[in-house]
């Protein structure tokens, strides 16, 4: 009888604290950054509503590893913002370095590229293969998205010339959505829209991808939330003065009519 000691055994899967953080590449664009950060902060609110609990967490040029390679950063893919429902925001009180598939077994439910070149990269949908020397072949990121990772809706989004496509998981492949009558694209397991604004964030005017509601309201920043709040309390001051102002007037008028708008009684 053979006896299986701990040392024949092969060595767990490395988790996101045994694999690289970062594949040493430079962040390819300044608009890539602040475009994670707005919709990051605008989404906010929404994942509140459906995780009370606070289990979710959003990656931005994260590592996303579902296969063990060598070395380890060439079996992961970074997408630019991507968000994975049901899972805790910190691991055993660390923060997360990477999310690391066959550790947690739960893909993202959306994924968002911003290409800097072409796009070509972002939609390659070249198959994992293997020679007859056993040598793999890189999958395409598109490929890898859909076939392995399974992640429901993935976007790309080129910011440099406007272009959005959006793209929905069905029966094993990736479909591309067509927009809705305001131009969004719908992403039903969030209960948002997708799609692209005009205007100034952080010191560049641009066409920017922001979340909507599925009523067609913008979902706002903390910075457009706080100056929306301040034009509520602009306006409500100025009613209150207006008001203030029009009960002066009727005072002085019922004065010169003999009448004292202090009486308790004025009939």
């Amino acid at each position: 009888m053979t006896i299986v000691t701990r040392t024949d055994l092969p060595p767990a899967f490395p988790d996101h604290t045994q694999l690289p953080e970062s594949d040493g590449t430079f962040v390819k664009n300044f608009q890539a950054h602040p475009q994670s950060i707005i919709l990051t902060d605008s989404i906010g609110s929404v994942l509140r509503q459906l995780h009370p609990d606070g289990q979710y967490a959003i990656g931005q040029d994260c590592g996303i590893y579902w296969r063990e390679t060598d070395p380890p950063e060439k079996g992961a893919e970074a997408p630019d913002w991507f968000y994975v429902a049901n899972v805790p925001p910190l691991l055993n009180g660390e923060i997360r370095r990477s999310y690391v598939l066959w550790r947690e077994f739960m893909a993202p439910t959306i994924a968002i590229e911003f290409p800097s070149g072409n796009g070509e990269e972002e939609r390659d949908a070249t198959p994992l293969s293997v020679s007859a020397e056993g040598k793999t072949t890189k999958p395409g990121k598109f490929w890898v998205y859909g076939h392995i990772i399974r992640i429901p809706y993935y976007a790309i989004y080129e910011i440099k010339n406007g272009k959005l496509e959006v793209y929905h998981l069905q029966d094993f492949s990736y479909q591309r959505i067509e927009p809705n009558e305001r131009g969004h694209y719908s992403i039903p397991p969030l209960e948002v829209e997708l799609g692209l604004w005009q205007g100034t964030y952080q010191n560049q005017t641009q066409l920017w991808l922001r979340w909507w509601d599925s009523e067609g309201n913008l979902l706002l920043i903390g910075e457009e939330r706080a100056e929306l709040e301040q034009q509520r309390a602009e306006n409500e001051r100025q009613r209150a003065e207006q008001a203030e102002q029009k009960a002066a007037k009727l005072a002085a008028r019922l004065r010169e009519m003999g009448i004292d708008p202090d009486a308790d009684d004025l009939e």
